[in-house]
């Protein structure tokens, strides 16, 4: 019992967290609040400063200003420059797998192009609603692991739920966030918690699979380009299509399409908002920093 009071404290601190973070990230990638003090920001928290301060270091890892730094375009140039990741030569060189946040030593299957074509028909899928550090995140899976994660806090829980649905029209979706708990521990493992490997079952046409496999190999604190992309499943022509399969990968976080920017250093699009892209690799630059 008092096991499960701990874990539902720390789900809601999560989830009150975030919603701080959320505000001031807002606020602080907005023109207005790059000049703004740190008396400034916690008084529109509504919080005395040195709470501020502390509250948004212990999430973040970070000063708020130091993080306002890794939200903006410049910190995604520098991240290209300094960062980037030519996925043919990252096992070469010791990057896959290193990350200390959440590269899960990941273990992943994928269902079979005739399955696929089937779009679900006969499969049985769980989904329950869980905080994460990046707001309400949709979490899917079947017997063989996760097989969806998608977050609401800019698209709103309707769209998401459909959106993930939508990719397994034929299947049986049934509540059950008790039985996947476990696999959101995997997901979004607590400080200091020693999970076991995040399972994936990949539900996507071959091209896609491809396209998903190579995002798992950019390690935590990296980024490639689209175009790098393509060129490391073979097809150095496809870039549009790489970003399309980019945008339709059904586990965010876990397979780290936010890793995946424009050549120019842009940010490139978000299929869940480019707040929560921003959010991501700022968390991880406070990660790996």
């Amino acid at each position: 019992m008092r096991n499960a009071m701990m874990n539902a404290m720390q789900d809601t601190e999560t989830g009150y967290h975030y919603q701080l973070m959320r505000r001031a990230i807002d606020l602080l990638d907005s023109e207005e609040g790059r000049s703004r003090t740190l008396e400034e920001i916690a008084a529109e928290m509504r919080m005395s400063p040195a709470h501020f301060q502390r509250i948004f270091s212990r999430w973040a890892g970070v000063s708020p200003k130091r993080y306002q730094q890794w939200l903006t375009l410049d910190h995604a140039k520098r991240l290209l420059a300094e960062r980037h990741t030519t996925l043919e030569t990252a096992d070469a060189v010791g990057l896959s797998g290193s990350g200390r946040l959440h590269d899960l030593f990941v273990r992943w299957e994928a269902m079979s192009p005739g399955d696929f074509a089937k779009g679900g028909d006969g499969l049985e899928i769980s989904w329950g609603w869980f905080d994460s550090p990046f707001g309400p995140a949709l979490l899917m899976g079947t017997e063989k692991g996760i097989c969806g994660i998608g977050f609401a806090a800019e698209t709103g829980r309707d769209a998401t739920m459909a959106d993930l649905r939508s990719r397994w029209p034929r299947a049986t979706f049934r509540e059950d966030p008790a039985g996947l708990a476990p696999l959101a521990e995997q997901a979004f493992p607590r400080q200091g918690s020693n999970t076991e490997p995040a399972q994936l079952f990949l539900m996507g046409a071959p091209f896609q699979i491809k396209v998903w496999e190579a995002l798992m190999a950019i390690p935590t604190g990296h980024v490639t380009t689209y175009s790098d992309i393509a060129r490391a499943i073979g097809h150095p022509n496809a870039v549009r299509a790489v970003g399309t399969a980019v945008g339709r990968n059904p586990i965010s976080w876990l397979i780290p399409c936010h890793r995946a920017m424009r050549k120019s250093g842009g940010l490139g699009g978000y299929h869940w908002g480019l707040p929560v892209k921003r959010t991501m690799l700022a968390w991880e630059a406070a990660e790996t920093a």
